[in-house]
């Protein structure tokens, strides 16, 4: 049984692939209209389910892309209305798959490092991308 104290808990990925130009590497930035932000693709962990299956689950239902787990990146908190949120985050190759828009997230950029750091609406998904950046290229 959860209280107010309980944390809710969630997973996601900073998903990449190499880019396209052959230099680099571009981040994948989901919009979701409801909160009509720009963040990386991550969701509720359902019962029983692990962090990592729920961060790949999350990056398939919000970018239509399977993906590889790699480094572990910093555990997010914040509050959401009173509630404390957890959300563990990995960086994660982009593997196939196809985005559809849904109602849920509608649009989805593939990026840059620098342009996806400005694209950005929260702070904290500023400073994941600093660490993926740092763990996925050195």
């Amino acid at each position: 049984m959860s209280t107010p104290d309980t944390p809710i808990l969630a997973a996601g990925c900073v998903l990449w692939r190499p880019a396209l130009s052959g230099h680099g590497i571009e981040v994948a930035l989901v919009h979701r209209p409801k909160y009509d932000d720009w963040s990386h693709p991550k969701g509720k962990r359902k019962r029983g389910e692990s962090a990592e299956a729920c961060a790949l689950r999350e990056v398939r239902e919000e970018t239509g892309r399977r993906c590889a787990l790699g480094p572990v990146l910093p555990t997010v908190r914040y509050t959401v209305d009173g509630r404390p949120k957890e959300v563990a985050y990995w960086s994660a190759r982009a593997l196939d798959g196809a985005f559809t828009p849904s109602r849920e997230v509608d649009l989805l950029l593939w990026l840059p490092p620098a342009a996806a750091r400005t694209r950005l609406t929260q702070p904290r998904d500023r400073e994941l991308l600093d660490a993926a950046v740092t763990a996925t290229t050195g």
